[in-house]
């Protein structure tokens, strides 16, 4: 009920807002009537905004077709194009191809596979982590599909089914791989690593990068921790999983909604977002469109929402967030006890935000203590100061400051 009443509302809200966009554009086009009135100006403004506040269900661009490389003074900028791998139902394997990745004398670039989180956004949230990789990598991401589009009869996919996708492909890539883990799936990359190891797989990664991922929720819980241990897990199926409506091919698939997340997500902040959209407002007013524009690209993103197998969701909840299997050495894989301290040939960093209220500072260090066949000198961690979750993985900071560290650690150990 609760997804078919939100599926009636969009409907019904879409072509408003769609006229909304085009009226926009029609009262601040130059020329109309001569120069814009005052009161033009504010209706566009006015219905610019609303036509911003609505939510989508596909995938936005990355939206990356060059990358600039070489040292300062030495800059040349070289064309990116996006080649699908491998395509499985619930997630495909994109690879960045750089065109000079052939070029006759080129050196082989480190090959580094993002894996995105799922959790109620694609994996475009990434977008600046990746075009930051691509200067002096081979990029590959991890391009999790909307549950909402996968038919039943792709069967389920809970926790398992992802570590051993991960498991998939980074084995697609060969053995001079390194794994970058963003937030959500540092948990099943941690465990598809261990897995890898107590398996022997030939593929296991040079190096494995852990950012601001909840290994441990018992150090320093967050509100996001508290939520997820104030209720049992029935009260969560029971709430938050909705039938798919009947009108998508993943029709009566059980799914958490990513709307239900981006709720989730706005309720943290609730000042924050509404005051984005009081300045979108002004800025559109007072003609700054470059602050407009940039405050849209973020919303576009922010607002295109990924919807969960219901078994991901709840497994995660429950394994992740109120019984901490893999920190407790509990984990279980397709039968399988994880155990970290199996791994050995691959390299650990960790990086965690000084003012990350999501996943507070504590839980992804917590990751050295459980890789207890890593050596030392195979093991770093990285705290940013002043930066909040998303600014361990975007913007200026992690441009600037974290990237060159997690540079460092790939190609130092590929």
């Amino acid at each position: 009920m609760m997804y078919t009443a939100y599926q009636t509302q969009n409907d019904l809200l879409g072509p408003m807002q769609q006229a909304a966009a085009w009226f926009s554009g029609w009262l601040a086009q130059p020329g109309f009537p001569a120069e814009p009135s005052p009161w033009a100006r504010q209706m566009a403004a006015a219905m610019e905004v609303f036509s911003r506040l609505r939510l989508t269900h596909s995938r936005p661009p990355f939206g990356i077709t060059s990358v600039q490389t070489g040292a300062a003074g030495h800059e040349r900028e070289v064309a990116v194009h996006e080649e699908v791998l491998l395509v499985r139902p619930f997630g495909s394997l994109l690879h960045f191809v750089r065109a000079d990745l052939n070029e006759k004398g080129a050196a082989p670039l480190p090959k580094v596979l993002v894996v995105a989180p799922l959790s109620g956004h694609f994996a475009t949230l990434l977008a600046d982590t990746v075009k930051t990789l691509l200067a002096d990598h081979d990029v590959y991401i991890t391009d999790w599909h909307n549950a909402r589009q996968v038919p039943l009869s792709a069967g389920p996919f809970g926790l398992d089914e992802y570590v051993e996708q991960v498991i998939e492909f980074v084995g697609a890539l060969g053995d001079h791989c390194h794994l970058l883990a963003v937030c959500q799936p540092c948990v099943p990359v941690l465990a598809a690593v261990a897995l890898m190891a107590q398996r022997e797989h030939p593929a296991q990664p040079r190096s494995l990068t852990l950012m601001a991922g909840p290994i441990d929720c018992r150090v320093n819980p967050t509100e996001v921790n508290r939520l997820a241990t104030s209720k049992p897990i029935e009260w969560f199926r029971k709430n938050l999983i909705s039938r798919v409506p009947l009108r998508h091919p993943g029709a009566m698939r059980e799914v958490y909604p990513g709307f239900v997340q981006l709720t989730a997500f706005v309720s943290m902040n609730p000042d924050r977002h509404r005051q984005a959209f009081v300045d979108l407002y002004k800025n559109l007013l007072s003609g700054e469109l470059e602050r407009a524009e940039s405050t849209c690209k973020f919303y576009d993103e922010y607002f295109a929402v990924n919807d969960l197998p219901a078994e991901f969701y709840l497994e995660t909840v429950e394994k992740v967030f109120q019984t901490y299997d893999l920190a407790r050495g509990e984990l279980m894989v397709s039968g399988e006890r994880v155990d970290p301290g199996a791994i050995r040939r691959t390299a650990l960093f960790t990086v965690e935000g000084e003012r990350d209220d999501i996943c507070a500072i504590g839980q992804t260090v917590a990751a050295h203590d459980l890789c207890t066949g890593i050596r030392p000198y195979m093991k770093q961690h990285h705290v940013q100061l002043g930066v909040g979750h998303y600014g361990v993985f975007s913007g200026r900071r992690w441009q600037q400051q974290i990237y060159p560290r997690v540079r460092e650690m790939i190609h130092s150990f590929n």
